[in-house]
């Protein structure tokens, strides 16, 4: 066994993963690393091994349990706090939480949404299009889409945008745990706030569906039900922003694959789910082994952290052929940058939409597009957090 990598760590390029994980490529399908605080845990490589721990009920994510794996200083800051709504709860009272939403998140929702979500980019780039290029595309185009779209759904005024999004992002990249735990204590003192004015005046949207919730026996209480908004509107706009700005990065980056999307623009689709396979820009979802779990001759005793790098399980080459390349024409759809199990993504089939409607929008209105400087020189996210563009330089 090879010396235990240091996880997490940055990409030294935005769309793959980092080159100090290659040794894990190499001893698939479980490996040793070590993580900020020197604690070694489990890290899931391998595809068919990750589909199976992913949907393993003996696997926790409690992250109150004094043993489960915090990937960062910040992580383990949040975690004085209290488990997070969804992704900190097992069930039972996990399914309960995600009972409520699912109503709201369904693929027959997420189509109806299109015309809105096709409306609200247009207008976006008819903005970039009049004040004339060059842009910064994160900006102008790849955080205002799904901020937008999600206080649509929720009932969030968007007026308040650059307040909830200067909070996302503290609290996913703060540079002190202390930073973290004051970001998350304003964005939920500014949704408390918001459910309260919900219940004297209530509105449409998810949130005013669950403050109506409240009045039913079993109904969410307060504190729940901001716990859950809070989720809702981080991981609603940050994941998807992230997609648009990485993926549209990726796609320049690639020119024979981006002339391919441009002539037949029906492989758009197919071209999203290949870049979410490509780009596993939520790299290392945790749980905690609550027995133990035997994984290909290897023992996961109780106890022990397990950490999964979906860059690295979706580069599997007993999954996909090739899988450092583009390729529109290979079957990605069970890939696990959504995860798997109960706990895999609510808002999967929003994300999709959106990332179809915006990037494919984004080609055909502007075929000229193109990076404005080096590709060297644009700053992406550090590797302890989601990945993504800070910004994206781009003229026409």
């Amino acid at each position: 066994m090879t010396e235990a990598v240091a996880f997490p760590q940055n990409r030294t390029c935005p769309y793959h993963p980092p080159t100090a994980y290659d040794p894990l490529r190499e001893e698939r399908p479980l490996s040793r690393v070590t993580l900020w605080d020197g604690r070694p845990v489990w890290l899931v490589s391998g595809h068919a091994a990750g589909r199976s721990l992913l949907a393993d009920p003996r696997l926790s994510t409690d992250s109150t349990r004094d043993d489960f794996p915090l990937p960062t200083e910040r992580a383990s800051a949040l975690r004085r706090r209290r488990r997070a709504a969804l992704l900190g709860w097992d069930d039972p009272e996990h399914n309960v939480q995600r009972r409520m939403l699912i109503p709201s998140f369904t693929l027959k929702r997420a189509e109806r949404l299109r015309p809105r979500i096709q409306e609200t980019v247009d207008r976006l780039l008819d903005a970039m299009e009049a004040q004339g290029p060059p842009a910064e595309l994160v900006s102008a185009f790849a955080l205002p889409v799904p901020s937008i779209v999600i206080c649509d759904l929720l009932g969030v005024p968007y007026e308040d945008h650059d307040f909830f999004e200067e909070q996302s992002a503290r609290l996913l990249r703060g540079p002190t745990g202390a930073d973290t735990e004051d970001a998350l204590a304003r964005l939920e003192g500014y949704l408390g706030d918001l459910i309260d004015r919900k219940r004297r005046t209530p509105g449409e949207g998810v949130l005013d569906d669950l403050v109506a919730r409240q009045r039913e026996a079993g109904g969410p209480d307060r504190e729940e039900l901001v716990q859950l908004a809070t989720i809702l509107l981080i991981a609603g706009h940050e994941t998807t922003a992230n997609m648009i700005s990485l993926g549209t990065y990726t796609l320049l980056r690639h020119p024979e694959r981006l002339a391919e999307l441009r002539a037949d623009p029906g492989l758009v689709p197919a071209a999203v789910e290949e870049l979410l396979r490509f780009l596993s820009i939520a790299d290392g979802l945790l749980r905690v082994a609550r027995e133990d779990v035997e994984v290909d001759g290897t023992l996961i005793r109780a106890g022990e952290g397990v950490v999964f790098s979906t860059s690295v399980i979706n580069r599997d080459a007993a999954a996909y052929a090739d899988p450092d390349s583009l390729d529109w024409t290979r079957s990605a759809r069970h890939h696990l940058a959504f995860g798997f199990g109960i706990h895999q993504c609510l808002g999967q089939n929003l994300a999709r939409a959106e990332m179809e409607i915006a990037l494919g929008t984004l080609l055909r209105r502007l075929p000229g597009l193109r990076l404005a400087d080096p590709a060297g020189d644009i700053p992406f996210k550090p590797g302890d957090t989601i990945q993504g563009m800070l910004e994206l330089p781009v003229t026409w």
